[in-house]
């Protein structure tokens, strides 16, 4: 019997590495003779970058870049084992989880972290990039990443105008002159999640700066700084960001990446799979196990759990949700796509007990589910 082990990072408790190993540990406990294969994967943010070097074994290349306020922090980006494709994951740099909830401030964050990345491996001859642009603390519209890679940002009076969303409103020429030319040269596969277009009632601030810290006084400001930027931005190549889909991703990340480069926005997951030949994989497997954190009706829009079932079914196997918790309300939604649902977090296991002791809990509540699964 061959079973496929493939969750999505718990966030909070366990990377989808960890959580792999602790499925399969658990597996091999019940029936030794089991083949367990480990496909640990993400959906574009946290654990892209972990997932696809482990699957391709690649390498990791650790470099000092500003993080989101401007600290130098050590990140690092990776090269898949074809020793052609850099892999960014834009959080490691410019992500909300480097940042004290004291820190938080989407008025000053910055993309330019990022934007080093990148740069740093164009000088090291990369010119195939695949980048994850989930979980930022910013919505500065990739002003940053633009920034340091050649991109002026000019005043009415020709000066640069500050870092951050704040300073927009001030914005009245982009000078593209000294954009870095490689970029041209260059193909991004950009892993995005969301949809939602760079202003307006969905846009990128409205949607997703309060979790940054953007209060309700904030969002029309904000969001009118990023108009003005969008209205710049369509000036110089005659593309409109402003109800583009996928434009307000990572607070309009995704919009600098569509208008100034050779970009494919796909799913992140299918980025994952595909990178992983994750098809391959599976081929013949009886069983498939993927789970995440909290699975709920987000879950359905494309994250991690349903990119493996959709492609687990064309191939006909069954496959297996568990997760750490599996809001009640949308497991008659989920269960459409899944031959079995269960939660680390049920009965006497609250979901505070089952972050704090993640890998003894999914341990137990995977070999409870597989032995129903299996009957034995």
């Amino acid at each position: 019997m061959k079973i496929v082990v493939s969750p999505d990072s718990f966030k909070g408790s366990l990377t989808a590495t960890e959580a792999a190993q602790e499925i399969a540990a658990s597996i091999r406990e019940i029936d030794a003779s089991i083949e367990t294969v480990l496909l640990p994967v993400a959906d574009g943010g946290e654990g892209t970058l972990e997932s696809l070097l482990i699957a391709t074994n690649g390498e990791k290349i650790v470099i000092d870049v500003q993080n989101p306020i401007g600290r130098l922090i050590q990140v690092e980006y990776g090269v898949l084992g074809d020793g052609e494709t850099c892999v960014i994951e834009m959080a490691k740099a410019s992500g909300l989880m480097l940042l004290k909830e004291h820190e938080k401030n989407p008025r000053i964050a910055s993309t330019f972290g990022t934007g080093e990345l990148i740069r740093h491996a164009l000088d090291k001859g990369f010119r195939k990039f695949v980048v994850g642009i989930g979980g930022s603390a910013t919505n500065d519209g990739g002003t940053g990443m633009l920034r340091a890679l050649g991109m002026k940002f000019l005043d009415i009076v020709s000066e640069e105008i500050a870092q951050g969303a704040e300073s927009l409103h001030a914005l009245h020429e982009i000078d593209a002159t000294n954009f870095d030319k490689r970029i041209a040269d260059a193909h991004f596969i950009i892993a995005c999640d969301v949809d939602n277009p760079f202003v307006g009632p969905n846009g990128a601030t409205a949607i997703f700066g309060p979790q940054k810290g953007v209060t309700p006084e904030l969002v029309e400001s904000l969001d009118q700084n990023l108009d003005n930027l969008a209205n710049k931005i369509k000036a110089i190549t005659g593309i409109s960001l402003h109800e583009q889909a996928g434009a307000g991703a990572a607070g309009g990340l995704g919009g600098a990446f569509l208008a100034f480069f050779p970009t494919k926005l796909k799913p992140g997951i299918e980025v994952i799979m595909e990178a992983i030949n994750f098809h391959q994989h599976i081929e013949k497997a009886d069983y498939i196990i993927t789970g995440e954190g909290k699975s709920d009706f987000q879950t359905l829009s494309g994250k991690a759990p349903i990119g493996i079932a959709k492609a687990a079914k064309g191939q006909g196997i069954p496959v297996i949700l568990l997760s750490g918790f599996i809001e009640p309300e949308s497991i008659p939604s989920l269960s459409s796509y899944f031959h079995e649902l269960a939660s680390v977090a049920e009965g006497n296991v609250t979901q505070e007990e089952s972050m704090k002791n993640a890998a003894y809990h999914l341990r137990t509540r995977t070999k409870e589910v597989m032995r129903k699964v299996l009957k034995i």
